[in-house]
This record gives C-alpha cells, sequence and structure tokens, in this order.
C-alpha cells in the first residue's frame, strides 16, 4: 500500500503523530492509499519553513521564477495521464472528465508564470496635487504578501489548487497548502511538479489531514498574510472570522440560475444544460441547478431537455462510456437524494432520474419547483436541476437574483436588449449570454458577490489579490 508522508518546506516529512488515513475510491470503496494526517506542531513547523523559505523566493529574480514554473508546467503535461488516474481514482469523477481537468494543468501554470513575471507598477502625477511642483516623482511597485494558505475542495482537485497554488508562487509567495481531506492524492501530485522543478527549500508544504484542526490553525496565524478559500458559505464566514487583519479571497456557494426566455434556442439551451447541471455529478459551484424558463414555452424546453439528461451515462468512473461518475461520498449521495425527494413531498414533480445506488445518482430532472423552496435557495452540489416558470424577462430576473448567491448566471435569448437588461440586473459575478455558467476560461476574472465571496481569481486577478501595491515617492529639491 502506498503511503504519502507531508510535504514541509519542499521536503518529504513524517507526520509528528506518525498518524495516517486511508484514501478510499468513492464508486468501489478500495483503499487507493495512505495518507500523514499532520498535528499542529506540523502547521508550526510549515509555516517557520514557508516565513524562512518566503524570504529567498521573493528575492529570486522573476525571470528565474518564471523558469521554475516553465519547468514545473513541462512536468505538469507529461504526467498527465498519472493525474488523470489520481483524480479518478480518488474523486470519483470520471475518467472523461479527470483528463480534461488533469490536462489544463500546465496551462495554468504558463500563464501564471507570465502574469507573475509582469508586475507592472504606475507612475504618479503628483504634480496634479495643488502646492506639488516637478521636484517629486512618485511610482507604485508590487511586491508579493508573503505567507499564502491555500485551502481546496474534493471537487476539482487539480484545477482548484493550482488556481490558488500557481499565482501564488509565481509572484514570489512561499504558500501552505491544505487540500481536500478526501482528494489528497492530486495536491502531492502537483506539488512534487514544482519541487521537481527547483523550487527553493521552505517555499511549499503540503499539509493532509482534519480541516478543521488544521485549517483553524492555519488562517489564525500571524505569520500568514493571505489566506485563499474555496469552499462552503459556513466554512468562509468561519475563517472570515478567525482570520484576524489579512487579505481573504474566498470562493463560497451556490446556486446558480439559468434563465431561458422564449426568444432562446430551445435545443441549444436544453443541451446546454443537459452539461452545465450534471457534469462533475454536479458538484460545482458553477453548476446550472435553477433553471427558469418562461412559462410559454416550458413544455417545449422539457421535451428537448428529457432524452439529453436520460441519455447520460453514469456509472464506473474508469468504464469508457461513463461521462458522469460518482459523488464524493454515500452520506453526500444521501443528502441530494433526502433533498429531491423532499422537494418532491413538497409539491414538485420527478421528470425524470433520481435513482441512488451507493454514490451513483441518476441525473435528475425536477419540475414545478417552489422558486423559493429549499430546493431552489440552497446549494444542492448534486446531479439534479429545479426547473420553474416565470411570466417574462423582468420576472425571471427577479427570481434569478432570489438566493443569497451571485456566483455564476446564464440567460439563452436572441433578444439583445433582453441580454443587455439581463447582464446588468442579474446579481452575480459572472453572467453567461447564450451558456450556463458551467465554463470558465482560467486567464478570466472569477468570483462571486452577495455570499457567494469576496474577492477574484483567474491568474491575473489572483495574482493581483497575492500581491501588495507599494508606493514610492522620491523627494527631490527645486531647482527654479
Amino acid at each position: 500500500m502506498e503511503r504519502k508522508n507531508l510535504i514541509i518546506g519542499g521536503r518529504d516529512v513524517p507526520s509528528k503523530s506518525g498518524a495516517f488515513e486511508e484514501v478510499r475510491s468513492p464508486f468501489d470503496n478500495r483503499v487507493v492509499a495512505e495518507v500523514a494526517t499532520a498535528d499542529l506542531n506540523d502547521v508550526n513547523l510549515a509555516l517557520d519553513a514557508a516565513v524562512s523559505g518566503f524570504e529567498v523566493w521573493r528575492r529570486t529574480p522573476a525571470h528565474e521564477r518564471f523558469a521554475i514554473m516553465l519547468k514545473a508546467a513541462a512536468l505538469a503535461d507529461e504526467r498527465q495521464e498519472a493525474m488523470a488516474q489520481i483524480i479518478s481514482a480518488e474523486n470519483g469523477k470520471s475518467l472523461i472528465e479527470a483528463r480534461g481537468e488533469a490536462s489544463r494543468s500546465g496551462e495554468i501554470i504558463r500563464l501564471a508564470a507570465y502574469e507573475g513575471s509582469q508586475l507592472y507598477g504606475e507612475t504618479l502625477p503628483l504634480d496634479a496635487n495643488k502646492g506639488t511642483g516637478f521636484d517629486k516623482v512618485g511610482f507604485t511597485i508590487k511586491q508579493p504578501v508573503g505567507v499564502v494558505v491555500a485551502i481546496t475542495p474534493f471537487n476539482y482537485p487539480a484545477l482548484l489548487v493550482l488556481h490558488k497554488l500557481a499565482p501564488a508562487l509565481a509572484a514570489g509567495n512561499s504558500v501552505v497548502l491544505k487540500p481536500a481531506r478526501a482528494t489528497p492524492l492530486t495536491a502531492i501530485a502537483l506539488a512534487q511538479c514544482f519541487i521537481d522543478a527547483g523550487l527553493p527549500e521552505g517555499v511549499l508544504s503540503v499539509l493532509t489531514g482534519s480541516g478543521g484542526l488544521l485549517g483553524d490553525a492555519l488562517v489564525s496565524d500571524s505569520r500568514v498574510r493571505k489566506v485563499s478559500f474555496t469552499g462552503s458559505t459556513k466554512t468562509g464566514e468561519h475563517i472570515s472570522r478567525t482570520a484576524g487583519v489579512k487579505k481573504l479571497s474566498l470562493e463560497l456557494g451556490a446556486s446558480g440560475p439559468v434563465v431561458v426566455l422564449k426568444d432562446a434556442d430551445i435545443e441549444y439551451a436544453a443541451n446546454a444544460i443537459s452539461l452545465g447541471g450534471y457534469i462533475n455529478a454536479g458538484q460545482v459551484c458553477i453548476s446550472a441547478q435553477r433553471i427558469i424558463v418562461e412559462e410559454s414555452i416550458m413544455g417545449d424546453f422539457l421535451a428537448a431537455l428529457q432524452p439529453k439528461v436520460e441519455a447520460i451515462k453514469v456509472g464506473d468512473p474508469l468504464a469508457a462510456d461513463t461521462k458522469v461518475g460518482t459523488l464524493i461520498s454515500k452520506a453526500e449521495a444521501d443528502r441530494v437524494s433526502a433533498a429531491i425527494s423532499q422537494a418532491v413531498k413538497d409539491g414538485a414533480k420527478l421528470l425524470t432520474g433520481g435513482e441512488q445506488d451507493g454514490t451513483v445518482i441518476q441525473p435528475a430532472i425536477v419540475t414545478n419547483v417552489d422558486p423559493y423552496s429549499a430546493f431552489a435557495q440552497d446549494e444542492l452540489f448534486g446531479p439534479a436541476v429545479a426547473v420553474s416558470s416565470a411570466r417574462d424577462i423582468n420576472h425571471a430576473i427577479q427570481l434569478a437574483n432570489s438566493t443569497i448567491y451571485g456566483l455564476g448566471a446564464g440567460v439563452f435569448t436572441h433578444n439583445m436588449n433582453s441580454a443587455i437588461q439581463a447582464m446588468r440586473e442579474i446579481e452575480s459575478g459572472v453572467v453567461h449570454i447564450n451558456w450556463t455558467q458551467l465554463w470558465r476560461a482560467d486567464l478570466m476574472p472569477y468570483g462571486g458577490v452577495k455570499s457567494s465571496g469576496i474577492g477574484k481569481e483567474g491568474l491575473r486577478s489572483a495574482i493581483a489579490e497575492m500581491t501588495e501595491v507599494k508606493t514610492v515617492i522620491m523627494h527631490g529639491q527645486a531647482w527654479n
């Protein structure tokens, strides 16, 4: 049985407790590997290493950091298939989806490397200040924040690790990474790419184990200058109360709306929703969860959507024809199944799907959903969509904005006026016109409003969040 130790300062280190825990496949419960469980002593060692590593890395010229990052990207490319196998084994997503995720790893690192080498400042027009002449010159420079703590979820164990790790390193910070307890192996494999590429000692640590124990100790420590977290709104609120005075980026929960207006291409919209509602078994914060359809086209829309959803092959993640794999655990599958059943008891109709077999749930369409019910308002994080009707565009936008969340939204329409109204009035960090919100370019700004979080990811935006702007004023003497 393969065992994985902690990574502290780039070195393979046994945990102080000496304890290990099993990582099991959500599909068949086989033991994939064992990983060390860190304790508070390990947290202290990792932060000490990060402080010393930062002093080296921040003084490493950008062109040298760039070269190391490119080597790490090349290693991620070379190890792509092995990475996909790890993702599928520990996460339960289909190998098709896992390969797609792994294939983006090298490119994310390259994009971050470039952005991290281009930290431009700006000159300040000080003579515009009343009483100031030309004897002063002002400008800004960007510098790394220091020690960054990155806490990542299980659903995209490669992409969401790299959207924190790569920009933090590219900007010159040191990082302590706490991956999801269910999916630590992908994070360890990615960290090894950076270490093998020549990252200096101390710059990167990976701590596996209890999120509650390790997370609280990491985010509250005064040595940490930045926390980047992706996960539930409840945990994000806890972090914001615990962290103290430091920079925070919080990518939190969602209940993403998709509006389908009467002038939309119904077949096109149904195809997009059959993807956006079910990829990764719906375990995506930008999943298409709430489908808000103008009532005049409801029948045609459901007739187009149902056969597409019923055609989705679910089951064994390693089977060649499986499109959607498992939920992350039996407990999560039970929770989603119970939510569907409760929606039906409350008056909704289960049009198709919803059958549970262990951690696998057949993709479900639930219609006639009260848009203010828990099934629509709360984040489901499972393979089901809640379909509700709207009278017109104004009503649809009202329903789209009815939750505490605001991460991503989609609108299907061929009317330019409706598209502009929707993009202006929907309360969401990202709005897609004629696609669902389940689409993300790694370079674009990405983040939510309301209870969906604070701060932006996307490589350029993340690097801006992981740097400090220093203002420099040079005082000369007047020469006339």
